[in-house]
């Protein structure tokens, strides 16, 4: 039986362990190749791919055993360098290319790294493809004789076109002038990207977390670790602060007073706003995890609402589904299908400035209808396989909790799909019911996991 290396958001893990080693890299950089020129074979045209990669110092060894394993393939490469994951979603896309390759772990430590897919429409790669790489991983192979190597070769200009298409998506009859903005890059792949993007729509920007030196990703900033951006928008006296993750998907943002917005508040200002636009139709997608307070007010908009499984693909294959061009999660991952492909931070960032700017409000007023009930998630990590759904105690817990909340909460336990670890999610109207039988519940499946 083949190993699964595909999990919901690519291949990730510890740098040095399996799957993130050279030797693995090298192996997937060929078995990916050799997939890709199965397809473009009938084309009678030589695959291209490019590759992107965040700051992580570990990027330089896995972008040469990644490239070095393509061309083995016959598959020619263009280097980005740091590019953030949407922008290698963008650029396959826009240059019409088989496949972009983009290496990162978002919002993990720098310790780890990982690698994402995008087929030619800027999508993630669907599950038979990513299943095709791994049956190809298990094959042995040889590299190609010479004069049928891939060409690899860098793009100078990378950072430049994405710049571009970003400002591009915001309305040309509006600017961002009179706006002091704090921009928190999380030292990832926006630091040299970002504030640029802000800045020459009109913005006064002060950009933090834009100094990368291979170890200090997503550090204590970004959208992982929001109190460093409340702190420098107090500090600088700004109008609002915009904190991205250390690959540029996610986005939370802090108004003037230092208040946080999550993905969950920010996706219903984008679709509040295009309600009010002509032509709007479909609804929103969320997650299981998207609080009860947002579907309410979806609700009250008359905005049809669905919940997908967690995961930005799955938010996404729900929006595809359907037809509706607006979804996202808690974490910050929002995405607007009718500007891009994938989740975007600067992008999503900027329909909120839209929604804003051209109503003359502010974001705090602007979403003072979502009152969320308060959430508590416990992140339980694991070092084994954990089978929390057929524990009696787990289970116990979770009917004395949904009983006790007699129908004001609910509970959701779930494996993360890209961490060792079980989240406990418990979110009800009474905020020390819901702690309590949050603690209750993580604390029988720390048991289960020891």
């Amino acid at each position: 039986m083949n190993r699964r290396y595909f999990g919901t958001d690519g291949i990730r893990g510890r740098v040095g362990s399996e799957p993130m080693t050279p030797v693995m890299m090298l192996n997937l950089g060929y078995a990916a190749g050799t997939v890709l020129a199965q397809g473009a074979a009938a084309k009678e045209d030589r695959p291209v791919v490019i590759i992107g990669k965040d700051t992580r110092i570990s990027g330089y060894m896995i972008e040469s055993a990644l490239e070095a394993g393509l061309s083995a393939a016959g598959v020619d490469v263009i280097l980005l360098g740091p590019m953030p994951t949407p922008a290698v979603a963008y650029l396959v896309r826009a240059l019409r290319l088989q496949a972009g390759v983009m290496i990162s772990a978002s919002h993990n430590p720098f310790e780890d790294n990982g690698i994402k897919f995008f087929s030619a429409d800027g999508m993630k790669l669907p599950d038979s493809v990513e299943q095709d790489i791994e049956a190809q991983l298990n094959q042995p192979w040889s590299c190609r004789d010479s004069a049928q190597l891939g060409h690899v070769r860098r793009m100078n200009d990378a950072a430049g076109r994405y710049i571009e298409f970003c400002k591009s998506t915001f309305p040309s009859s509006l600017d961002l002038k009179g706006l002091k903005l704090v921009v928190d890059c999380a030292h990832g792949a926006t630091y040299h990207i970002a504030p640029l993007v802000f800045h020459e729509l009109g913005a006064e920007v002060i950009a933090i977390g834009n100094t990368p030196n291979g170890v200090n990703i997503n550090d204590h900033c970004g959208a992982t670790h929001v109190d460093t951006l409340r702190e420098a928008v107090r500090t600088h006296q700004a109008d609002m602060g915009i904190a991205l993750d250390g690959d540029g998907d996610r986005l939370i943002m802090v108004d003037e007073t230092g208040k946080s917005y999550d993905g969950d508040q920010l996706l219903y200002a984008v679709v509040k706003h295009r309600q009010s636009l002509p032509g709007f139709a479909g609804g929103a997608v969320g997650t299981l995890m998207t609080n009860l307070a947002v579907e309410k007010a979806f609700e009250r908009r008359r905005i049809p609402f669905v919940r997908a499984r967690v995961g930005d693909r799955y938010v996404l294959e729900t929006m595809l589904e359907r037809g509706w061009l607006w979804g996202g999660e808690s974490s910050g991952h929002l995405i607007c299908r009718d500007k891009h492909s994938t989740g975007d931070g600067i992008i999503s960032a900027l329909q909120v400035l839209a929604a804003l700017t051209s109503q003359g409000v502010t974001l705090a007023s602007y979403t003072a209808e979502v009152e969320l009930y308060p959430q508590r998630l416990i992140n339980v990590r694991t070092v084994q396989s954990v089978d929390f759904k057929t524990s009696a105690q787990v289970q116990q817990a979770v009917t004395a909790a949904e009983e006790d909340m007699a129908g004001h909460g609910r509970v959701l336990l779930r494996a993360s799909g890209t961490e060792p670890l079980i989240r406990v999610m418990v979110e009800g109207e009474d905020a020390t019911q819901v702690e309590r039988w949050a603690e209750t519940i993580a604390a029988a499946v720390r048991e289960l996991a020891t």
